[in-house]
């Protein structure tokens, strides 16, 4: 296939790139820690770790697994923390020791979590005891043998660390009763593996770094296989990317979304690459919280998803700071909305740069150029040394311009599926396309424009409705605060467009919203429904709305 799209590459990227540079993940991080040494590697609650710190720290929990728990290279080990100082510590460490991190959500239901640990066959869980007892009642149906528990401030120094901790247990009752027999503390782990001596263990780019398992919302969640090598390879694609715009050593980036998400657990490492100052932000959703710190950095970058820019943008003070020092500002895990896209780059001077990529593709296969100026509506580009095709039901390739299946080829896809042949068989073409599920089409300079979900296409009398173009027409409405575009059935056309809305006015009426969508939609693209919810439309962790969830949500029929 000719890959048009590299004749729109910025000057000085590149084609493709060295994936054999790095030996794994431990290569990277190890030169990572040696190089910025003494410059902050993360920060949160106003505590910083330098990169010398997270080298000893992980180093230490490295050999506790090693020596203490006679862990051999590949078994698995689960951590279920939010973005606090531990989080990558406890990464770090496993991976040093050659062993597969599992990354858990802590806010899974017992039925998640045991099906997750008990797919991975995890030994080890690393939990904070804010969500001990959720660990506790799914134990008995897992391998886990160790479980260590830590406590939001054990990283803190010592007055703050026992202050944080009191106030989190006792005062705010954060910490909801647990018990479970032979649990080792955080801080005694590091104690313990300071003792011990760290064996390098041989890693290559066949060696398995994560089982990174998929949201699961339209089935049991599996856990999509990435290596050493797929890694590598997208954090060279990516710092290939944006080395003409970040600086080694100098960059401050915020980092609101959860690590044990793929899409900020690879940005994450790739600003460690490259000597970044990580601001760990624990809870976003607490907005003022969130404003609060932000006004305590200079920040020149950040990671987010539409959602988060929205609401920032509602914020009140977050106006007066965004535009100091931000030089880039990064989007994933669901379509920027235009009005988003718009508004942010009037109140901050820079663009959201959008990308694409899934759990399988480690995850970045796409993305817009960093030296864009404004919201293109696009995914963007092919990064180096990807392929993407558009496919249809029987793997050819359509024209240009047509819609068809999102498919992809490069060092960062995955293998497959743990344990799920059929289902890793089912996920890839004869020739090696991994199929996306979603659809979309490319143009001429080999952009690609993301149509929908493949699931989600809402079919009205023959006709194709995208949810994402609906969606973000009504939210060009001013009186919208969030909205979900749905199939209804309908005895006429089969399927009717459905619109779930948070109002942001609460004068806003259904007729007026119709009207607004009529002239900016195809008359079978409007919607035939509004229901208006009085609550928050349900969303993942990194806030991507559950389209399908928002209409069990009780609210009122205009």
């Amino acid at each position: 296939m000719e890959k048009i799209w590299l004749k729109e590459y910025p000057k000085g990227i590149p084609a493709e790139v060295d994936i054999h540079q790095y030996s794994s993940l431990r290569d990277i991080l190890e030169k990572s820690c040696a190089r910025f040494r003494e410059l902050p590697a993360y920060d949160n609650m106003s505590v910083s770790m330098s990169y010398g710190e997270l080298d000893g720290l992980s180093r230490d929990f490295a050999a506790y697994l090693q020596n203490e728990l006679g862990l051999g290279k590949g078994e698995r080990v689960a951590i279920m923390l939010p973005n606090l100082l531990q989080y990558p510590v406890a990464l770090f460490g496993a991976l040093r020791a050659g062993l597969t991190v599992v990354n858990v959500n802590p806010l899974y239901t017992v039925r998640e979590l045991e099906h997750q640990l008990e797919d991975s066959a995890a030994t080890v869980i690393v939990v904070l005891e804010n969500f001990a007892h959720t660990l506790q009642a799914a134990l008995a149906k897992t391998q886990v043998g160790t479980v260590i528990t830590t406590q939001i401030g054990d990283l803190f120094p010592g007055g703050k660390a026992l202050v944080t901790n009191l106030v989190v247990k006792y005062l705010k009752h954060m910490v909801p009763a647990w018990n479970i027999p032979g649990a080792i503390g955080f801080k005694q782990t590091l104690r313990a593996g300071r003792r011990h001596p760290l064996r390098e263990v041989p890693l290559a780019h066949d060696d398995i770094a994560f089982l990174q398992y998929t949201g699961g919302t339209t089935g049991v969640a599996k856990g999509a296989v990435l290596t050493h090598g797929n890694m590598v390879a997208n954090l060279q694609q990516v710092a290939a990317w944006i080395a003409r715009d970040l600086v080694e050593g100098a960059e401050i980036i915020v980092l609101p979304l959860p690590l044990y998400h793929v899409y900020a657990l690879t940005s994450n490492l790739v600003f460690i690459k490259i000597g970044a100052r990580n601001i760990l932000i624990t809870n976003p959703r607490d907005m003022p919280g969130f404003i609060k710190e932000l006004k305590a950095i200079r920040f020149t970058g950040m990671i987010g998803v539409n959602t988060l820019y929205h609401a920032l943008l509602n914020a009140p003070g977050f106006a007066e700071l965004a535009a100091q020092t931000l030089k880039v500002t990064s989007a994933g895990g669901m379509a920027v909305q235009r009005v988003v896209a718009e508004k942010w780059k009037q109140v901050t001077g820079v663009p959201i740069i959008e990308g694409y990529g899934l759990t399988e593709t480690s995850p970045v296969a796409i993305c817009n150029p960093l030296n864009l100026t404004d919201w293109t509506g696009t995914l963007g580009l092919p990064i180096p040394s990807t392929e993407v095709a558009l496919l249809d039901e029987a793997g050819g390739e359509v024209p240009l311009g047509e819609v068809g299946e999102i498919s992809i080829r490069g060092p960062q896809v995955t293998k497959g599926y743990w344990n799920q042949a059929a289902e890793t068989a089912r996920a890839f073409t004869a020739d090696g396309w991994f199929r996306t599920g979603d659809m979309g089409f490319m143009n001429q300079k080999g952009y690609v424009k993301l149509t929908d979900r493949k699931k989600d296409m809402i079919l009205v009398s023959g006709f194709n409705v995208y949810p994402n173009e609906v969606e973000d027409v009504i939210m060009m409405h001013p009186g919208v605060l969030e909205v979900a575009v749905i199939a209804a059935p309908d005895e006429r056309s089969g399927e009717a467009v459905k619109a779930v809305v948070v109002r942001k006015d609460p004068a806003l009426t259904a007729e007026e919203l119709i009207a607004h969508c009529q002239k900016n939609l195809t008359g079978y693209k409007v919607p035939k429904i509004v229901d208006f919810r009085t609550e928050p439309l349900p969303k993942t962790n990194v806030g991507k709305i559950l389209r399908r969830l928002s209409d069990r949500l009780q609210g009122s029929q205009d």
